[in-house]
């Protein structure tokens, strides 16, 4: 099936005034807060406790575990949490021994697992996009603005 240029172009427009904008903005408001906590996990920084799954959430053969963190030291708690990179035995009334690194909505199982990789590449991805839609957005301007600009006359050759 060979799409025809103006379905090649609606698309296009769509992407450009809609799909863009939306990773520049999953990319940068949601992942970009998470890459250092994430990395400093995935180092082992951050403060040790134990987080117990109180919620389930499943979806496509994958569960994300919520529930409540606290520190090995008893200093300090967090509710409604997501564990990032929870272990395979992981279920509701579960524990698992996870790090608090900063990230605003979890904390990171100790085992290890891929989630920094996931928040780099979501966060990046935002921000080649958000550099990428203007410049896209221009050269379609400038593309469209020098269609409609007639060339000019060729000159004629004197004899």
């Amino acid at each position: 099936m060979i799409d025809s240029p103006a379905k090649r172009h609606w698309r296009m427009s769509i992407f450009l005034w809609i799909g863009l904008p939306f990773i520049a903005f999953v990319g940068i408001a949601k992942a970009a807060p998470d890459l250092v906590p994430a990395w400093k996990a995935h180092s082992g920084s951050g403060v040790t406790g134990t987080f117990i799954a109180a919620e389930e959430s499943c979806s496509h053969g994958s569960c994300d575990y919520y529930g409540s963190w606290k520190a090995a030291d008893g200093t300090s708690t967090r509710t409604n949490v997501l564990l990032y990179d929870e272990p395979a035995s992981m279920r509701i009334g579960g524990t698992a021994e996870a790090l608090d690194s900063g990230a605003a909505g979890g904390v990171f199982s100790t085992e290890g697992g891929s989630a920094y990789l996931l928040v780099t590449a979501f966060a990046v991805g935002g921000l080649v996009a958000a550099i990428a839609w203007p410049v896209f957005l221009w050269r379609s301007w400038r593309s469209s603005r020098r269609s409609r600009t007639p060339s000019p006359a060729p000159a004629e050759v004197a004899a």
